[in-house]
């Protein structure tokens, strides 16, 4: 009976330190894994940054199709007058 109740206890012992190991492995990874998607967030948010301020800004579309709308009025009245020559 004692022998057995030994071999019950080192069985449960290798058994519960066999799984510690395993669960502090799965942690370990876990931590990398956080990491690595915190670097990947940091990384896309940068880059959302970079493109959204590549976009043009509406006051400066606006001058600017403002300014060629002038320009295409000064070439029509330029066209008109050549026109009635």
């Amino acid at each position: 009976m004692d022998g057995t109740q030994t071999l019950i206890n080192v069985a449960m012992s290798i058994i519960l330190l066999l799984g510690g190991w395993v669960l502090r492995s799965l942690q370990s990874s876990h931590e990398r894994l956080q990491k690595a998607d915190a670097d990947l967030a940091s990384k896309i948010q940068s880059i959302e940054v970079l493109v959204a301020g590549n976009y043009v800004k509406r006051d400066d579309l606006e001058k600017n199709i403002t300014a060629i709308f002038a320009k295409l009025d000064r070439i029509e009245t330029k066209l008109d007058h050549k026109v009635d020559k």
